[in-house]
């Protein structure tokens, strides 16, 4: 029996015992996978005894912890994919189809593996595999539904296409939920010290803030670890299009919490739950600080007056390629909302409500913070403010222009002293 055939009758070995058992009783993650090793144990000693029999060579431990692997990674995880999110150097996957995946590591390189499936169709049962097992509710994917945007047990985030693109496609996100705080940040060289002590305060002083980048550059790294400089006594609750901050994750830091999550329309068109909506919904659940996960819409609307009426200290990401083009970007969310504000007006709310703006991009591999805004005022159509921080060439953010005295007061009554006195 070849080794395909001999994993092959593993999975359907142990499937069939999992249907026997879920047909008497419930059965939760664990108790499954004592089911399938005891299975496989059986099994794997009975065939020790038939190959001793027959004069076959015998299976080594380590084919035996192979094999248990892959039958427990195709019954409770996700097939081939499962020994791509265990890897912990793995940050994001890219599989095309029945194409080689591409990977990027922690490093910020990327790197080329074989094929994880033989066929496009093989992929889209990967990926109704995974829907079927969503923890909130089953999804389809399909003609009809062409898209699948699932969060895993893990953290990660899966998204999938077929039929608007050539072939299936699936792109995996992974967060790395251990990087949750400044100074850990600080070790990975995105963080000077300086700018340790600077967004610590911040967080402390209640500042509002908005972080920009790109896809990928670490905006949802750096919210969480500014989340966590959050007293705890002060209650959060957190928007977001799938979970990605992992508040849960950090409870002991954050005992008072919501997390609230967004929802797509159900097949008949109704139920859909915006971020806009949740945002509303989260200001009448008495919130210290208001989080969203990343602003795109017309959220920014009543995330900015939440801002501006008494939840100092909210934050947001948002897809941005400077600080100065926040303003134009929350601008254009703003008008998505269909106040009919005008533009000095939809600027004053803004200048009211954004304290710092940050932003963080990927420079040959490398995260970085490039630069560090003040919001000063607003006036007519255009926003004051004052970059505070900024990166020359290659290097990390320093300080670049003295901050107005009202901030640099709030932030050194919250531990904060300047590195540079300025004349």
């Amino acid at each position: 029996m070849s080794g395909d055939d001999l994993a092959a009758q593993l999975r359907r070995l142990a499937g069939e015992r999992l249907v026997d058992v879920r047909r008497d009783r419930p059965v939760d993650a664990s108790d499954a996978e004592s089911e399938i090793r005891t299975v496989l144990a059986r099994f794997f000693d009975s065939e020790a005894s038939r190959r001793l029999l027959g004069g076959q060579p015998l299976l080594t431990v380590a084919d035996e912890d192979r094999l248990t692997k892959e039958v427990l990674d195709h019954l409770l995880g996700l097939g081939p994919l499962q020994k791509l999110l265990d890897d912990p150097e793995i940050t994001d996957i890219h599989v095309r189809g029945a194409s080689p995946v591409w990977v990027k590591l922690r490093d910020g390189s990327r790197r080329e593996l074989d094929p994880i499936v033989t066929s496009p169709d093989e992929l889209v049962d990967l990926v109704r595999n995974a829907a079927s097992r969503s923890s909130k509710g089953e999804r389809r994917f399909d003609a009809s539904t062409v898209e699948c945007n699932l969060c895993l047990d893990d953290g990660s985030r899966l998204f999938a296409l077929m039929d608007v693109s050539t072939t299936p496609s699936l792109v995996i996100r992974k967060h790395q939920f251990h990087l949750s705080s400044l100074s850990q940040l600080q070790s990975t060289g995105l963080l000077t010290s300086e700018l340790v002590d600077f967004f610590a305060a911040a967080a402390r002083a209640r500042r509002n803030i908005v972080i920009a980048g790109g896809t990928g550059s670490g905006k949802t790294t750096l919210l969480r670890a500014l989340m966590n400089e959050i007293p705890v006594q002060e209650r959060i609750v957190t928007i977001e299009d799938a979970y990605e901050l992992g508040l849960d994750r950090f409870s002991d830091l954050h005992p008072d919490h919501d997390i609230l999550q967004s929802r797509p329309a159900n097949i008949e068109g109704h139920g859909e739950i915006t971020l806009a909506d949740l945002t509303r919904m989260a200001l009448r659940m008495d919130p210290d600080r208001v989080i969203v996960g990343e602003v795109r819409g017309a959220e920014a609307f009543p995330m900015l007056l939440a801002m501006s009426q008494g939840n100092n200290g909210s934050m947001c990401t948002l897809h941005a390629d400077s600080t100065r083009a926040v303003f134009a970007k929350l601008a254009a969310y703003v008008s998505m909302a269909n106040t009919g504000l005008p533009v000095d007006v939809v600027n004053l709310v803004i200048a009211n409500a954004v304290h710092i703006v940050v932003h963080i991009e990927i420079v040959d591999g490398r995260r970085r913070i490039t630069s560090v805004r003040e919001v000063v005022d607003a006036d007519g159509p255009r926003i004051v403010s004052n970059e505070i921080f900024r990166s020359n060439d290659d290097g990390p953010a320093t300080l670049a222009f003295p901050m107005t005295g009202d901030l640099r007061d709030v932030l050194e009554h919250h531990g904060y002293s300047s590195s540079v006195v300025w004349s």
